[in-house]
C-alpha cells in the first residue's frame, strides 16, 4: 500500500489544478501500449519502467528528444500524427474516468481546471469520451500555451493566472514525477494520485504494493499520496461543503 502523508496547507485552497492523463482519465496504460508498439516498429524497444521514468507526464517534444538521445532514432511529424490518430481510436473504445472521479467532482465547492502536457486535441478527445467536458468547459490549459512544459512550473502558473488564483492558493493533483516537480517549482500544494491502471500494474508485480520510491526523487518523497478519490476529501476537507464525506 502507499504511505499517505497528510498535506499541510498554510493558505486556503481556492483552485484545484488537475492533470488529465492518469488523474482524470485512466489513459496512461493505453498511451503506453500504443506508443511502445509503434516504437517497436522502429526498432526501439523500451520497458514499462522506461516509459514511467522518461515519458510519463512529459509532452511529446520531450519524448521525441529522449528517444533521439537514447536510441538515435528520429520521431518524425508523420510518426506523431499517426500516434495521435491511433490513440484517439483506442480512446474512443477503451478510455474511462478514474474510479469514483465524478463522485468526487460533485462534492467539490472550490473551482477546478485542467493543466496537461497532452495536446489540445488529445485532451479534448479525452474529456469528450469520458463525458467530462461540462466539468471543465473553458478551463483547460495545455503545454502548447507556455514556453516550457513540465517539470518547469510554467503551465501551472499559467493556469493559475488565467483562473485568477495565487499559486499558494492552488492544489495540484498529479501522477507523474514531472508534474509533481512542476507543482513544487510553482510553489503550489501538491498531492500525488496513484489510483490509475499504470500504477496498478506495478502492484501486480510487487507483493508489497506500490513502491512509489521507485519513481520519486529525494526532493518529494514526502509528498502526500492517495489511491482513491475519497482520500483527497479526507486529506483536505475544506474542499467540500461538509466534512461528512461518507459515500
Amino acid at each position: 500500500m502507499t504511505k499517505s502523508i497528510a498535506i499541510s496547507t498554510h493558505e486556503p485552497i481556492h483552485l484545484i489544478i488537475f492533470d488529465c492523463d492518469g488523474v482524470l482519465v485512466d489513459s496512461e496504460i493505453l498511451s503506453q501500449r500504443v506508443l511502445l508498439s509503434m516504437l517497436k516498429e522502429l526498432g526501439v524497444v523500451v520497458s514499462e519502467d522506461y516509459f514511467l521514468t522518461n515519458f510519463l507526464g512529459f509532452n511529446f517534444k520531450h519524448v521525441t528528444a529522449k528517444v533521439f538521445d537514447d536510441f538515435s532514432v528520429i520521431l518524425t511529424s508523420e510518426f506523431r500524427e499517426r500516434y495521435r490518430a491511433e490513440l484517439i481510436k483506442v480512446f474512443a473504445v477503451e478510455l474511462q474516468q478514474t474510479n469514483d472521479l465524478e463522485w468526487m467532482l460533485s462534492q467539490l465547492k472550490v473551482n477546478s481546471c485542467v493543466a496537461t502536457s497532452g495536446s489540445p486535441e488529445k485532451v479534448k478527445n479525452s474529456l469528450h469520451y469520458t463525458k467530462l467536458e461540462d466539468y471543465f468547459a473553458g478551463k483547460v490549459f495545455t503545454s502548447s500555451e507556455v514556453k516550457n512544459g513540465k517539470p518547469a512550473p510554467d503551465l501551472f502558473l499559467h493556469a493559475a493566472k488565467k483562473m485568477g488564483v495565487a499559486p499558494e492558493n492552488c492544489l495540484v493533483i498529479e501522477d507523474s514525477n514531472a508534474g509533481v516537480c512542476a507543482a513544487q517549482a510553482a510553489n503550489m500544494n501538491v498531492i500525488r494520485y496513484v489510483g490509475a491502471s499504470h500504477f496498478k500494474t506495478i502492484v501486480t508485480q510487487m507483493p508489497d504494493g506500490i513502491n512509489i520510491d521507485r519513481f520519486n526523487s529525494d526532493s518529494f518523497k514526502s509528498v502526500c499520496t492517495i489511491e482513491h478519490w475519497q482520500q483527497l476529501l479526507e486529506q483536505v476537507p475544506s474542499l467540500i461543503s461538509s466534512c461528512n464525506i461518507e459515500r
